[in-house]
């Protein structure tokens, strides 16, 4: 946590900045938030293939973080770690975008998977077991395991396709539609989350709201790491397609 003073510093470091745009301020708020990028980078970093640097996450974390800081209003009640940690993190995953980092291979695999659950689910009105995808995909139990823990490093890109945290805005005043659009949205996640199973659903709170990592979710759920990723990827597919389905009624 930050001191009262190191909260007074920061403060007149941001008055400087909207005041007079210089380079030397702006460098210092850089390196007072570059450990926000560090610490977002790793755990991006968590699900994704050894071929993908962490130091190339930084880098692009590092422009969104300046990004950040040139479009920030001090003004507004939002604390800048929030507001800067969704432009750190979306440059990062615009960056994976640019790499087309996944096979083409696994790219088949994943549609066949959500093409799966998402025809059974419909058909059940419920999520369906692993018993049940086994059984539609025509695979052993231990075969779908490998499978999913396949397509888990896949699912470092969850929800962003489906829900903004922003969306540009035209000059003026704001569109309502917008808000109105984002809003149902997110009432739509939570009926998606609530139909997941038990255990999806806790790792989807631990991980993406109290931002626990695999690691430190098996520790607290009492199952093994690999478990994690395989609830992880399950849940983020099953989510992917129900927010899919749900999105393409509000283009009607």
């Amino acid at each position: 946590m930050q001191s009262s003073k190191d909260e007074r510093d920061i403060s007149i470091l941001w008055q400087s900045y909207h005041a007079r745009h210089e380079k030397e301020v702006r460098d210092q708020l850089v390196e007072h938030y570059l450990p926000l990028v560090n610490i977002i980078a790793g755990r991006v970093a968590i699900s994704l293939p050894s071929h993908i640097e962490r130091d190339d996450l930084i880098s692009s974390g590092f422009f969104g973080l300046l990004d950040a800081i040139e479009r920030y209003d001090s003004d507004r009640p939002n604390k800048f770690e929030t507001y800067a940690g969704v432009r750190i993190r979306g440059a990062m995953l615009d960056y994976l975008r640019s790499r087309d980092w996944i096979p083409t291979s696994l790219r088949q695999r994943i549609r066949s998977f959500e093409k799966t659950v998402g025809e059974l689910e419909n058909k059940l009105g419920r999520s369906a077991t692993d018993e049940e995808i086994a059984e539609a995909m025509d695979v052993t139990m231990e075969d779908l395991g490998k499978i999913v823990s396949q397509l888990n490093v896949a699912t470092v890109i969850p929800l962003d396709d489906f829900i903004k945290s922003e969306k540009p805005m035209p000059a003026g005043a704001p569109d309502p539609s917008v808000n109105l659009e984002k809003e149902e949205m997110r009432k739509v996640l939570g009926m998606a989350i609530d139909r997941l199973q038990e255990k999806e659903r806790q790792v989807v709170a631990l991980y993406y709201y109290e931002e626990l990592t695999m690691k430190e979710i098996s520790l607290v759920l009492h199952i093994s790491e690999a478990r994690v990723c395989q609830l992880h990827t399950k849940a983020i597919f099953r989510l992917r397609g129900f927010l899919a389905r749900a999105k393409a009624t509000f283009m009607y």
